[in-house]
């Protein structure tokens, strides 16, 4: 029996599920991780659609550490407050302190 092939997104939401509560890493991480370093944005369209898929879309954001996916959950904060539920702090989009919650999936996996 074949075992079924995992497509760009489902890897995504595999790599996704696996951040730790309080953590965060970002779209391009997740490329990087899985061998499509120039994929950052599939990973951002990836989280996009992953609505229903248990997936903590929250703790990915860009390489700076804002909110750039924001917009794509319901009501105007709702990712931030998800973030803060986890303790992680955010002042005008930004996650304060993001280098020491970075999770890196290249060097956690």
């Amino acid at each position: 029996m074949q075992e079924k092939t995992l497509n760009f997104f489902d890897k995504v939401y595999q790599v996704a599920k696996l951040i730790p509560y309080g953590r965060v890493t970002s779209y391009g991480a997740i490329a990087k991780y899985l061998g499509a370093a120039k994929s950052a944005r599939m990973v951002g369209y990836a989280m996009n659609g992953s609505g229903g898929k248990d997936v903590p879309a929250h703790r990915v954001v860009n390489r700076k550490g804002l909110l750039t996916g924001k917009f794509h959950f319901d009501g105007t904060n709702l990712m931030q407050q998800l973030l803060e539920n986890e303790g992680v702090k955010v002042i005008d989009n930004q996650i304060q302190d993001f280098e020491a919650l970075f999770w890196d999936p290249a060097k956690e996996l």
